[in-house]
């Protein structure tokens, strides 16, 4: 996967232990998310995210990257490549700082995104949102992400999955 592609206003890179404080100042910047998807943002829970593979997948599969602009973390993504299926990349997380959000930022990330794996040959990208929160839901129904009908229920809240095709 060439994240560096993802897009052309933005540094994209691998987020490592070193950015453990970046991620958790941006986590921290969006406490409306972690009211729907606990626990509280904190280190251990940046690194549990840095490292949350799904079942049959390995390290070597996930790219937990940031977008940076002048050295600003603008933006964090969590993808798994070839998941579910060799012609999907999964979303795991994408979470914009608060104070780039409502201007376009994270559509214009993720089109380059979507853009750049359409390139790679995926055809589709699914994702899930924690069902009851409306902010995420609304942002990808705004990006075409469509419900596949499927939701699983986690201990502290149920996931909605979401579907769009490239």
């Amino acid at each position: 996967m060439q994240i560096a592609c993802f897009s052309s206003e933005y540094r994209v890179r691998k987020m490592t232990e070193e950015d453990i404080s970046s991620v958790l100042k941006l986590y921290r910047g969006n406490p409306d998310y972690f009211v729907y998807c606990p626990p509280e943002a904190s280190a251990e829970s940046v690194r549990a995210d840095m490292r949350a593979l799904p079942p049959g997948k390995t390290p070597e599969d996930k790219y937990f990257i940031g977008f940076f602009q002048d050295g600003f973390l603008v933006a964090v993504m969590d993808l798994i490549d070839r998941y579910p299926d060799d012609d999907t990349a999964f979303i795991g997380l994408f979470m914009v700082a608060r104070e780039r959000q409502g201007a376009g930022v994270g559509t214009g990330i993720l089109s380059g995104c979507l853009q750049s794996l359409k390139r790679e040959g995926y055809s589709r990208v699914r994702l899930g949102y924690v069902q009851g929160n409306p902010q995420a839901r609304a942002f990808w129904r705004k990006n075409h992400f469509c419900p596949t009908g499927v939701r699983r229920a986690q201990e502290l809240y149920t996931i909605v999955e979401m579907e769009r095709k490239l």
